[in-house]
């Protein structure tokens, strides 16, 4: 078991969140899928819901505020101890501030940016609420991976904000694949080049007991799935919610 009690180091992806047009659709899906609970906020703060395991946070979830959206991805926050800071090293590394800096009650302070290639993630400093307190187990956040076109500026932009470090993979050295590592050298992610990709966008990969039995529950709760697979690091499916979130489950290879 992997639980959280303080704030994890500066860089560190440390919460994730999703809006969707359906709250009661998604707690269905996503109680099926992972055995989550969920405590639902109140409606002055649009219904943010913190999914729970063991009663302890590991996402939280919200009916999204735009009724056009037709997009929806798992946003992922980097932990800082300054969220000021952070943003305006994003901002003078060529990236942009969507919202933010701004005060959530006493649970922090956070920040959504873009980075040079477009994508999207969240600045978060912990007051309260730490982010995820159950990481690297099963039905929990595992790790998170940027997919873009751009590698170069993504890498720099990272470096630029964060202090990451570079590291390539030395089990998978045809592909375009940087891990990317906090100063003490811990890795946290990593950045994936695909000249294919029409957008960059962090991916999201949640640990399970079983890649196979996950994408049938997925199924069975409404979403759909890739035929799960084996890779290098273990078993892993790609999972689609009902509302077309995209993202990854996987298990430790069995012998």
């Amino acid at each position: 078991m992997s639980e959280l009690t303080t704030t994890q180091p500066a860089g560190t992806p440390t919460w994730i969140d999703l809006g969707i047009p359906d709250l009661d659709r998604a707690m269905t899906f996503y109680g099926a899928l992972f055995g989550w609970e969920f405590d639902v906020g109140p409606a002055e703060f649009g219904h943010y819901t913190q999914c729970l395991l063991r009663g302890r946070p590991v996402a939280a979830i919200r009916p999204n505020p735009d009724p056009d959206a037709t997009d929806f991805w798992w946003n992922v926050y980097f932990a800082t101890d300054d969220c000021d800071a952070a943003a305006a090293r994003a901002r003078d590394a060529g990236g942009a501030i969507v919202t933010g800096p701004m005060d959530v009650l006493d649970q922090g302070r956070a920040a959504i940016i873009k980075d040079t290639t477009g994508a999207q993630c969240g600045l978060w400093q912990a007051g309260a609420h730490i982010g995820c307190e159950i990481v690297n187990e099963p039905n929990a956040l595992l790790r998170t991976d940027l997919v873009t076109a751009e590698s170069g500026p993504a890498r720099d932009f990272y470096v630029a904000v964060f202090g990451h470090t570079l590291d390539a993979n030395p089990d998978r050295p045809e592909l375009d694949f940087t891990f990317l590592r906090r100063p003490d050298g811990h890795e946290i992610g990593g950045i994936a080049g695909d000249p294919t990709a029409t957008k960059s966008r962090w991916g999201t990969l949640f640990q399970v007991d079983d890649a196979d039995a996950a994408a049938r529950r997925a199924v069975d709760a409404g979403g759909t799935s890739t035929e799960p697979y084996d890779m290098i690091y273990g078993r892993v499916a790609n999972i689609t919610d009902p509302f077309g979130t995209e993202f990854d489950v996987g298990a430790a290879m069995t012998s």
